[in-house]
């Protein structure tokens, strides 16, 4: 009898150190150094761009939205170089009904954004500032 009740204990233990083993090397990723980039929605509608400034830590990505019914392009200001932020210019081309992101915005400075297909329609050009 105090053989079972020894092998049932060791059994036990031996699943619950299993159990604790592998929660804790489970599918977890190495802890970031800072907080994880913020995101940000600038909407697009027949009335333009909103909001037209944000103000935005670094690190953050800013999603674009066509609720509209054209097709926009999102790009970096100037017109048409589109140097200023290059991590806006990976929005590009939105369909209607379309979405996007910038990559992260890690440089501090004011990004000018602007439709390159209505680059001077003033509702759909904008800034961000990163600080």
């Amino acid at each position: 009898m105090k053989g079972a009740i020894w092998f049932r204990l060791a059994v036990g233990t031996l699943a619950a150190t299993a159990a604790v083993a592998l929660a804790c090397s489970g599918s977890s990723t190495s802890t970031p150094s800072g907080p994880p980039p913020s995101a940000t929605t600038i909407t697009i509608t027949a009335a333009g761009a909103n909001p037209r400034t944000l103000t935005v830590p670094p690190g953050t990505q800013i999603t674009f939205v066509n609720n509209d019914s054209v097709a926009h392009e999102m790009f970096s200001d100037p017109h048409p170089e589109h140097t200023d932020c290059p991590e806006f210019d990976s929005v590009g081309h939105l369909a209607p009904g379309a979405m996007r992101q910038t990559q992260n915005l890690t440089t501090i400075r004011v990004c000018g954004f602007h439709d390159h297909i209505n680059p001077f329609v003033t509702s759909l050009t904008g800034s961000i500032r990163i600080q």
